[in-house]
Parts: C-alpha cells; structure tokens; sequence
C-alpha cells in the first residue's frame, strides 16, 4: 500500500487530525523537521502531505517512491520545486477555498483595530498610558477591494452587511451577486477609505502597490493587506505612512517574514501587525485537512491499483 506521510504538522494540525481519527496508517513528523528527519519521514512514502517545507529537485530525485504532493495551501511554488516534481512525475496537488472566510474575517477585524485604533490604545495601557484614540465610524465609508476572489468576496459580503460602501477591482472579471461596484482600479484607489489586498502574488501583481499608486489614494485611507507582503512596495509605504497620505497600515504579510525584530513596521503608532494568522482558525484547519486527506487517499488508492498520477 502507498503510504502517506505528513512531514511538518503543527500542534494545530495534529489537534485537527486526531479530531479526524486520522493518523492510523499515516507517518506525521510534528514540528519542523531538519534535512535528516525529512528524508526519513519521506523515504517509504509515495505521497506526502506539505505544509511548509522546502522540497528541492535533490530531494525529490532521491525518493523514487514519491508520487504525489498535497501542499497544504495554495502556495507550492514557494516551498516545491513544481518544475522539478512535474520532470520526475510526481503530481503536485493544492488546495483552495478552506480558509476564505477566516481570512476575511481577519481582514475586516484589522480594518476595526486601524479604524479605532485598539492596537495602539492597547500597548498605551499594558505601558500605564490612558490615552483615548480618536477612531472614525466604518458605516458608510467606501471599501476597496483588490482582488475578488474567494476571500475579497467574503470580504465584502461582511463589509457590506457592515453597512459600508464597497467597491472593486479584479484581475479575473467581477463574480456575479456581489454587493461591489466594479471599477478600474485606479478608481478604487482614488474612492476609497480603505483598500483591503486580496490577491495572488504573481509577476503582474508584485508591487502593484506603488508609491505611484499610494499616491492616488485619498489621503489618510487605511491600508489592509492579508494576501502577500510583496504586493506593496514596502518602502512606499513606510513614506507614505510618514507623511501622512497612508493614515494606517493594518498587516497581516510581509516581504520577509518572520518580521525581523529591527524592522521600521515596529516602531510606528500608525501601523497595526498580525503574524500571517488570517487563516489559522479551527474551522479553516479542519476544511483543509479534510480536502488534503480526501486528496492525499484518492492518489495513494489510485497508485495501489496501479494507476499512473497526471502530475
């Protein structure tokens, strides 16, 4: 029988899977593994659940036996050398949907923290300041949305429930039913109070969000970005933010990540920080392992029938 091995699963996911009764016949290395524990968790397996690990060419040349990757998530190519799986055959399976609403519910809570300012009232007080922000109301205010995927149309689902104008643009057209004016997205720039970034990070989109771009922004808006950090010209937005045109920046990603602990990000009032958690809900982890495990089951019955997998 193909065996299935999880090479890095996180307390979280290990809580998710024993609520599944789910590790029987599976090898599951918890924590992150060094180069050694790797192979050795892999060396029998012809699939194997990824979380976040890096698999290279060397890696997967060395293990004739693996067939099939799950990569927990939508990211493979950060982590797998996809051109290298698909070379030596070994199919190399996403999984999307899961966490949309975690994610944005996540986002829209930023948006509060920023609007309020409860970050920042937050470390005042744990510094025995009582200082009161001065926040604005979200009820009609305009949102803008970049990216109207499955995560920016729950977002603005919510923000519209919330009694808030939105609007957006999107690279792949605008899904039907949604509570969104569609605009071009120097529009959304210019009309919003808030531009909230729900896209993929590919070569089109890599610093869409210049300093040109903040510049068309109306002066003041708040800036939420769950997607990737790479987005946003980082610098750009660190001067914008000191000069008053980006009145906040609510965080969840960032261009390097974990956020080093000398970074600019951290010293400023006017910036509200996550540590990329925006899926990290019990109910995503259970609808995630849930499709990796029905994946991960369909290819390793599949290779004991004898079955070749498309990679």
């Amino acid at each position: 029988m193909a065996r299935i091995a999880y090479v890095d699963c996180s307390p979280m996911m290990a809580a998710t899977l024993a609520r599944l009764h789910a590790h029987e016949g599976m090898r599951v290395f918890e924590g992150d593994p060094d180069p050694a524990q790797l192979r050795a968790t892999i060396a029998q397996a012809g699939v194997v659940l990824n979380g976040h690990t890096a698999m290279d060419a060397a890696l997967l040349e060395a293990h004739p036996r693996l067939r099939s990757i799950v990569f927990l998530g939508t990211g493979a190519s950060s982590y797998v050398d996809v051109e290298a799986a698909a070379r030596l055959g070994i199919r190399v399976r996403t999984i999307r949907g899961y966490g949309d609403r975690s994610v944005a519910e996540h986002a829209f809570a930023l948006l509060l923290a920023a609007a309020r300012g409860i970050a920042r009232m937050d470390r005042g007080l744990r510094a025995g300041a009582w200082t009161q922000a001065e926040g604005i109301e979200l009820g009609g205010r305009t949102l803008g949305l970049l990216g109207l995927g499955g995560v920016g149309s729950e977002m603005a689902r919510i923000a519209s429930g919330f009694g808030m104008r939105v609007v957006g643009w999107s690279r792949s057209g605008m899904p039907a039913g949604l509570p969104v004016e569609a605009m071009a997205l120097d529009d959304v720039l210019a009309e919003a109070d808030a531009v909230s970034l729900h896209l993929a990070l590919c070569p089109e989109t890599r610093g869409l969000l210049d300093a040109a771009r903040i510049a068309r922004m109306k002066r003041g808006a708040i800036l939420v970005n769950t997607a990737r950090g790479a987005l946003v010209d980082e610098a750009a937005m660190l001067a914008a933010l000191a000069s008053g045109q980006l009145g906040h920046a609510a965080l969840d990603v960032f261009s390097v990540e974990p956020l080093p602990a000398t970074h600019p990000l951290l010293a400023r009032d006017d910036v509200t920080l996550a540590a990329h958690s925006g899926w990290k809900s019990a109910d995503a982890a259970r609808r995630l392992m849930e499709a990796a495990l029905r994946l991960a089951i369909a290819d390793a019955a599949a290779l004991d029938a004898g079955h070749a997998l498309a990679p």
